[in-house]
């Protein structure tokens, strides 16, 4: 059953050197209880689409689309019916949990804000189930936890406690901003672990932003690739590590970092940058980076249509699927 629907999403910033398209166009879908990984380099517009689904975006940004959450549209709720939706249904964990919490508030007052405001509960009742919750994603000593200040704790256990806030409700949708950016592998693996098993234990589905792929072998069900706002790809996890069909998920995948392949211990790379787009160009935004781009390429926008591989890819020329190893 799909969750969440993302249909034509379009995202433009007012600046002072005029309008940026930081979304183009962009269409997924989540289905209930499935971890949906959206991927690319920074700047792609991976966090942007994350924060307009209940628009949580800045004033001079301007949202087209729609968004539709368990049979409702979320763009066309008053701000009042979204901030109920908000930390209830869709909940976030954001990129930086350092700058995400009050570092003037103890961690069981900012955990017992989202019980108030969604559960109405307060005292000895929110102080117990903020206990319950920082035992969940595995703190120790959680109830002496609460009294602390996010400054108090290391950057794996502020994680845990963005991530103990965004489940407090119990939600249908986690939206996980890399996670585990900045934290040591072992931290890592801590963190997925404990999305791993909430998503079990109460049956929500996640929306995980990353650009590391190693996170999203390790969790994801599905894959969607943005590259200069549009989503360029998508896949089952296994499909798209076996046979990517556009050259930047190829170009991706190279990139990451492998003994075996990089023998001279040297990192293949993609050429070029992300384009600054200030409008929506009537071409393929990777043909200047790309070694299979033509006329066609430059001239014309592809749409997102069933490749060699069988999934849908946006690309004039995917790439063919690899021949089958023949047994020695």
């Amino acid at each position: 059953m799909t969750l969440l629907r993302v249909d034509e999403l379009t995202v433009r910033f007012r600046t002072e050197d005029g309008p940026v398209l930081a979304v183009d166009a962009a269409s997924f879908d989540v289905a209930a209880e499935e971890v949906l990984a959206l991927v690319g380099e920074s700047g792609c517009g991976k966090s942007v689409t994350a924060l307009a689904l209940t628009r949580l975006l800045p004033r001079n940004a301007t949202v087209a689309g729609t968004v539709t959450f368990d049979g409702t549209t979320l763009s066309a709720l008053p701000e009042s019916a979204l901030r109920e939706v908000r930390g209830r249904d869709v909940a976030y964990v954001f990129q930086e949990p350092m700058t995400s919490l009050n570092p003037v508030l103890t961690v069981g007052r900012q955990i017992g804000e989202v019980l108030r405001q969604h559960q109405k509960l307060h005292g000895a009742a929110a102080r117990r189930r903020a206990i319950e919750l920082l035992d969940l994603v595995g703190i120790p000593l959680p109830a002496r936890r609460i009294g602390e200040y996010p400054h108090q704790l290391s950057g794996g256990m502020r994680q845990r406690v963005m991530i103990a806030m965004a489940v407090a409700c119990r939600p249908r949708l986690l939206v996980a901003d890399e996670p585990t950016t900045a934290l040591d592998v072992t931290i890592q693996a801590g963190i997925l672990d404990v999305l791993r098993d909430l998503r079990t234990e109460i049956g929500m589905a996640v929306l995980l932003i990353t650009h590391d792929l190693g996170v999203v072998a390790d969790i994801a069900d599905r894959v969607v690739v943005m590259y200069a706002g549009r989503t360029i790809e998508t896949a089952g996890a296994p499909a798209l590590f076996a046979r990517p069909s556009h050259p930047y998920t190829r170009g991706l995948l190279d990139a990451v970092p492998n003994p075996a392949r990089h023998a001279d211990g040297g990192l293949r790379e993609i050429p070029g940058r992300v384009p600054v787009l200030a409008d929506s160009p009537d071409a393929c935004t990777f043909a200047d980076r790309c070694g299979r781009a033509d006329e066609t390429c430059r001239r014309h926008r592809p749409d997102l249509s069933p490749g060699p591989a069988g999934h849908p890819v946006r690309c004039w020329h995917p790439l063919p699927v690899p021949e089958p190893a023949v047994p020695a």
